[in-house]
């Protein structure tokens, strides 16, 4: 992970970077990424917080393993994956912890130290053993130390956790390259294809926005329960009022695309997937979390592949069918949900991954769900590899920070001019809500994964171009189009929000968008996108 110089940090950026360290061990054992400490750095004041102070606790901030794992002994791999569920359902059942004992909360400063912080740190350095364990067995090396030193966790209040805070690195902007030295302005990251001017200032999730975590209409409420706070919307742990903002008062903020030359792939190759009407669901993830049910702890909607689940293999997913006119098409599609939080509920209300962790509200289907591979603007396509898989995006980012970010939302005939990550869009009437994914478009050429499941791909830089020794592939494109009556903003509350689904400790942040990929052809179909690609033909 690379780091930004910027004018101006935020307080978790400088933290973050000054605490970030590069371990590497190589022998084909394990490899660390930078370590961003953002909001997981310990907290030296905590012994002496007021009572008040202990109640704008918002969530729990843990180190995320799994992005610092960059190699892993293939004979560990499976092993190593399911310790790292481990890792979120210990958070998970922490948060829940969290957000249940408010009131204790009010009356003892030292109760989230002491009863949910520290038993989840020993229980995280339990697991990580296991980790350690799984990777020295097969012969992999690994620092202990280094590893036991993700297990401690700690806290973010609300406004930690305001929409554009915790900024830690470099963002993607629209068509997915990675761009540097975005400004922070106002609290809003103001880098290419990213929200600016200030919207979302600091303190704008603090106190009084907080919701009361009943079911109701989604709005947040006057931040008492138990004379403690709540995070907003409808289960009591987001969105809030600065999640939100009325596009119509965004400056555009949409960069130029790079420049195409003559040795650019200008072809496109368009399959139709469907917009999953027939609510093709689970809360499993394959690629992170293999042989784990609700590995994601949120629902996805599938497309394409129809047999996706938690079980799935490279050989029952070639067998399976496929919801893609190209009956050729047999890749998996899937992204998280949206739910309008409206006070209405859904089949899941009471379900893993759905009510009982947060995600609660009618799950809207898309109206339009458009999938498209694009070309290079300076080179031919290579053929992506059978079971290539992507992820684009981060899950994480309220505790991460926004290094891995790659959300785009934005509203119909605003597209080529606003683009949003750490906001979701009000449109006016008329308008929908869009979501757009720009995957990774370039390859290492030899990996079809990677243990953290991004170092095998990567983005063009800013002229487009693969570095590295990379090559470029079809760039998978996604727009995710909602029709959905706009929230409204009153009093530093929100009435009928609407979110993603998500882990419930990352507290519905727009931020945390993210899309999957597993590419699965036949009938030579790989080739035959990329021929059509670099002819500079428009297929399907």
């Amino acid at each position: 992970m690379g780091r930004n110089n910027r004018k101006r940090r935020t307080p978790l950026a400088t933290k973050a970077i000054a605490a970030s360290a590069a371990l590497a061990l190589g022998g084909g054992g394990l490899i660390w990424a930078n370590f961003y400490a953002s909001a997981h750095e310990s907290n030296n004041a905590g012994q002496n917080q007021t009572k008040a102070a202990a109640a704008t606790v918002a969530t729990i901030a843990c180190p995320d393993v799994g992005q610092k794992l960059t190699s892993v002994p293939a004979k560990a791999q499976q092993g190593v994956a399911t310790e790292l569920a481990n890792l979120d359902k210990q958070v998970t059942e922490a948060y829940a912890r969290l957000a249940s004992t408010r009131q204790a909360q009010t009356q003892d400063a030292s109760f989230v130290q002491n009863a949910i912080v520290g038993p989840l740190k020993e229980k995280r350095a339990a697991t990580l053993d296991r980790i350690r364990i799984d990777i020295q067995r097969v012969g992999g090396q690994v620092d202990a130390a280094g590893l036991q030193a993700l297990a401690a966790c700690t806290t973010m209040t609300a406004n930690q956790t305001t929409a554009g805070q915790g900024n830690n690195g470099g963002q993607q902007n629209n068509g997915g390259q990675q761009q540097n030295g975005g400004q922070n302005n106002g609290g809003q990251q103001q880098g290419n294809g990213q929200a600016g001017n200030g919207q979302a200032g600091n303190g704008q999730a603090g106190n009084g926005q907080a919701g009361n975590g009943q079911a109701g209409n989604g709005q947040a409420g006057n931040g008492q329960a138990g004379g403690a706070q709540n995070i907003g919307g409808q289960a009591g742990n987001g969105p809030v009022a600065a999640d939100f903002v009325d596009i119509t008062k965004v400056q555009p903020n949409v960069a130029a695309k790079p420049r195409a030359n003559g040795n650019g792939s200008k072809g496109t190759f368009t399959t139709k997937c469907g917009v999953n009407a027939n609510k093709n669901h689970n809360t499993d993830n394959v690629i992170v979390a293999p042989g784990v049910t609700n590995g994601a702890h949120h629902l996805h909607d599938y497309v394409g592949n129809q047999k996706v689940n938690a079980f799935a293999t490279n050989d029952s997913l070639i067998q399976d069918q496929t919801s893609c006119q190209n009956q050729g098409d047999l890749s998996a599609y899937y992204w998280p949900v949206v739910r309008i939080q409206d006070g209405t509920q859904d089949f899941d209300q009471n379900a893993d991954g759905g009510g009982k962790e947060g995600n609660v509200g009618k799950i809207l289907t898309p109206v339009q769900a458009e999938i498209k591979y694009v070309g290079s603007p300076t080179s031919k396509v290579t053929a992506m590899p059978q079971f290539l898989r992507i992820i684009t995006g981060d899950a994480k980012t309220t505790t991460n920070g926004l290094a891995n970010a790659n959300a785009h939302w934005s509203c119909t005939g605003f597209e080529n001019k606003v683009q949003l990550t750490t906001q979701y869009p009000i449109c006016p009437q008329g308008s929908n809500v869009v979501r757009t994914f720009a995957f990774q478009s370039c390859w290492d050429g030899k990996n079809i994964d990677s243990a953290n499941h991004r170092t095998h791909v990567a983005f063009a830089d800013a002229n487009g171009n693969c570095q590295n020794g990379f090559k470029a592939i079809p760039q998978l494109t996604m727009r995710l189009v909602y029709k959905i009556n706009p929230p409204v903003l009153q009093n530093g509350q929100v009435k009928n929000a609407y979110a993603v689904d998500g882990f419930p400790d990352q507290l519905h942040k727009a931020a945390t968008d993210h899309d999957d990929f597993i590419a699965v052809f036949k009938n030579n179909l790989a080739t035959t996108i990329a021929n059509c690609i670099n002819q500079g033909r428009q297929c399907q």
